[in-house]
């Protein structure tokens, strides 16, 4: 879970910093009919919810952050899915996280069309919560073997 939680802080830290250095705020590069790289200020959560809030957001952040450690500490081991899914969700957090606490604002700049622009940390929030809900499924389904009992 570590592994992938730093993998995923210093992947958004470096694409964060390469748009900024080299973009101004604003710019837009067609990629694709439908993607954009578009350099922009976001002082809210995912899809600009709560803009300007930033101790309400960093605190909601924190107790996020906090809640899934616990988790991960308590039920890790129940499904493979788990570490990589929580490593996804507290390094995609604990990076926008750093940012608002560094700058007061994330940058984001993955523009999907007809979709707000966001960042890797977002992205990988969202593929976290989805590996999570797919673990959670799957255990629900098969649920993992009673340990025998001592003596048996």
């Amino acid at each position: 879970m570590l592994a992938v939680a730093v993998a995923a802080l210093v992947a958004d830290q470096v694409t964060k910093r390469l748009i900024e250095h080299e973009m101004v705020l604003g710019e837009s590069h067609q990629i694709l009919p439908f993607l954009s790289i578009t350099r922009v200020r976001n002082t809210g959560i995912a899809f600009g919810v709560f803009p300007g809030r930033l101790g309400i957001v960093s605190l909601l952040t924190l107790a996020a952050v906090v809640w899934m450690l616990v988790h991960f500490a308590r039920s890790g081991s129940r499904h493979v899915l788990f570490p990589v899914a929580l490593g996804l969700l507290v390094g995609g957090s604990l990076s926008n996280l750093a940012d608002r606490v560094r700058d007061g604002r994330v940058t984001d700049f993955i523009h999907v069309h007809h979709w707000p622009t966001f960042n890797l940390a977002d992205s990988f929030i969202v593929i976290g919560v989805g590996l999570l809900l797919l673990g959670i499924s799957r255990l629900e389904r098969h649920p993992p073997p009673a340990d025998a009992e001592p003596g048996a």
